[in-house]
């Protein structure tokens, strides 16, 4: 993403790419909320995964936030459901192509989390 400079050689807010369309704001809107990174991470981990097996996973997760979340990350195209006709009904989730181009920038986001999670506490050291 880059910023286009005006005639004097400073940063316009007037052709700032994120005015009228954000990708980065696209790309986090796809695994903001609560409990849509846990969900993937467990993908991640386990792989192919049934709905229960999410449930005993993820802690904390109702019944209604997970099929929410699963709904909207399938809808934006992260995970791939799979209904298998049986009896009784057998749901398996995985992660698409796309999601799997993200993990390494969620894997280096969380780096970057355990490094500002590091400063914050060496913070409070300071302060105290």
């Amino acid at each position: 993403m880059t910023m286009k400079i005006d005639q004097n050689n400073k940063s316009s807010k007037d052709n700032c790419p994120c005015m009228d369309y954000c990708p980065l704001g696209s790309a986090l809107r796809v695994v903001s909320g609560k409990w849509k990174i846990p969900i993937l991470c467990a993908l991640y981990q386990d792989g192919t995964t049934r709905y229960n097996e999410l449930k005993r996973k993820i802690r904390g997760i109702t019944n209604t936030m997970l099929a929410s979340s699963l709904k909207e990350l399938e809808e934006d195209g992260l995970i791939h459901r799979k209904q298998y006709m049986e009896v009784p009904v057998r749901v398996e989730y995985t992660l698409t192509g796309l999601c799997n181009d993200l993990m390494p920038i969620l894997n280096q986001l969380a780096h970057w989390g355990v490094h500002i999670h590091t400063l914050e506490s060496s913070k409070g050291d300071i302060d105290e």
